[in-house]
């Protein structure tokens, strides 16, 4: 009653068969078929950037989006981050009673959130309100420099138009 034979069920330098998971196995095919192959990074190290914050993926989704998290931020410090955009944010506005009504909504907004009860375990933010006769000055510097001087070509005298029209009939 020795030793059991090397034909006991094993076969002597031929590993056991392992348990191949349905995923690992979706993920061996694919590797045979070569569909790994010439990936984008292939071979290049990863970006861990930086290690010690521990939002590093939150911010790396941000920015591979572009996506915007100022409606995530507490209303104060969306308030404030407004504010700082001002008045940059404002040069796409035409006329200076957009501008206006926009300052006033902010300033409106500003003041309500002051009102409310800070959260539980959080300091009250507290965004300023602006001057909005101040702002519109400087929104119209912003325009004035932003945009060239418009200069008609001057006229020559045989180019002076008539008052008449080319398409219409004499009568």
């Amino acid at each position: 009653m020795g030793a059991a034979p090397a034909s006991a069920g094993h076969t002597v330098g031929v590993e056991p068969a392992r348990y191949e998971s349905p995923v690992e196995r979706v993920i061996r095919e694919a590797q045979e078929r070569g569909e790994f192959d010439d990936l984008p990074g292939t071979g290049k190290p990863l970006d861990l950037g930086d290690v010690d914050d521990p939002l590093w993926w939150v911010r790396r989704l941000a920015e591979r989006e572009q996506l915007d998290f100022t409606a995530a931020l507490p209303p104060g410090v969306a308030l404030r981050k407004e504010a700082a955009g001002f008045p940059a944010s404002l040069a796409e506005l035409r006329t200076e009673k957009s501008v206006r009504a926009v300052l006033d909504d902010y300033n409106r907004r500003a003041r309500r959130d002051r009102l409310r009860l800070p959260d539980r375990g959080m300091p009250q933010i507290i965004a300023p309100t602006v001057d909005v006769d101040a702002m519109v000055q400087r929104w119209h510097d912003l325009r004035a420099a932003s945009q060239p001087p418009e200069v008609d070509p001057p006229v020559t005298p045989g180019e002076a138009r008539s008052g008449r029209r080319w398409w219409r009939r004499r009568r």
